[in-house]
């Protein structure tokens, strides 16, 4: 079968779930079926993909000038070598593709780009934009996938999309990838972090919806309970300076640090050298691949009873999913895992992750292109 798949951005170039996404199942589909993919990236791309995905546009290009090279890469990619569909990740890279387009399309529904927008402030003519360009795209769909039941609901009843059309695939995660050999001790001398303190890692975008604020709130309650705890919270945007002044304004310089920007190879071992991994996502959280990376590494991860991250762990135990995103279930849940062992152990955490291997999810996702064609 043969795919071309239309993505944001190519993960080596620029870090983010769904660049992690499209670069794990283009991995992923090797042997299983053709992918084919246009992205926002450099030359660097094809030559790091043998060819098989193109960087139409740099990062750096204004959005007409990324719509003008997404048309054009896709002629001339399709001059010579014709895809059976066209699986769309993004509604704004697909947009100038639908004029051409004359075989089916599967959106990968990743996320509503229009609310999530509108949750961190966008309104007006851009949260508009937004909207319709998503409108469009989706309209011209004949199938889509979700990542979870909670947004294939977003999907069907804020966008009208038909759910008897709507497959729900999870998240993969490269479980290999992610067991490293060092165990918690080793991987803790290896980032130069206390081996003494209980310690817990958030891996997110520093931004609005994320829940960081809460999380370094609770910081503050429990460093009055527990003066040992640790928190790192790994990542950048656009809040790092005022999630800096919340730390100094509440005294946590010695209980709560930012880690800035973590290099990919340095993931696994970030995860397993924490006690604990939190996901306190505040408002629309399509899935959460954060939280099967912590597991892949054996580390249990506490998630916010937002969008799909229920979907991740219930399985696993319902425990580890908190009553509501507030302040004081959050510290309640911190304070449990930390100080109380009430969190699976690092093994069951590991084979747990184990189903959503990507050599399994890519099986599945062959399986709602077949039904595209049919």
């Amino acid at each position: 079968m043969r795919t071309l798949q239309v993505g944001l951005e190519w993960m080596p170039e620029r870090a983010g779930g769904l660049p992690r996404y499209y670069y794990e199942s283009w991995l992923a589909s090797q042997g299983l079926y053709d992918f084919r993919g246009l992205v926002i990236g450099s030359a660097d791309v094809a030559r790091s993909s043998h060819g098989e995905v193109v960087g139409f546009a740099p990062a750096s290009a204004s959005l007409p000038q990324r719509l003008r090279a997404a048309r054009h890469a896709y002629r001339e990619m399709t001059e010579n070598w014709q895809p059976d569909m066209l699986v769309s990740h993004f509604a704004m890279t697909t947009l100038p593709l639908l004029g051409a387009l004359d075989v089916p399309l599967v959106q990968q529904f990743h996320g509503p780009w229009a609310m999530e927008g509108q949750v961190e402030g966008h309104r007006g003519l851009r949260h508009a934009v937004k909207k319709w360009t998503e409108t469009q795209v989706y309209r011209r769909a004949d199938r889509a996938i979700t990542l979870s039941q909670a947004f294939a609901d977003v999907l069907a009843g804020d966008y009208g999309f038909p759910a008897d059309r709507i497959d729900v695939i999870p998240g993969g995660v490269n479980v290999a990838r992610f067991n490293v050999a060092e165990d918690r001790m080793a991987a803790r001398q290896r980032l130069g972090w206390s081996t003494e303190r209980p310690t817990v890692v958030a891996v997110r975008r520093l931004v609005p919806r994320m829940g960081l604020e809460t999380l370094i709130d609770a910081a503050a309650v429990l460093r009055a309970r527990h003066d040992d705890v640790l928190i790192k919270i790994a990542g950048k945007g656009r809040l790092s300076d005022s999630l800096q002044a919340r730390i100094v304004e509440k005294g946590l310089e010695n209980h709560v640090e930012l880690l800035g920007f973590v290099p990919d190879e340095d993931l696994p071992y970030i995860y397993r050298a924490a006690d604990l991994s939190v996901v306190p996502t505040q408002a629309l959280e399509g899935f959460g691949l954060i939280a099967l990376e912590a597991l892949a590494a054996g580390t249990p991860v506490l998630v916010s009873p937002v969008g799909g991250l229920p979907e991740v762990v219930e399985a696993l135990d319902e425990g580890l999913i908190l009553p509501s995103p507030g302040l004081d279930d959050l510290v309640a849940g911190l304070e449990a895992a930390l100080y109380h062992g009430a969190v699976p152990s690092a093994e069951a955490c590991l084979s747990h992750a184990m189903r959503f291997d990507w050599s399994e999810i890519a099986k599945r996702l062959l399986g709602s292109y077949e039904k595209a064609l049919r």
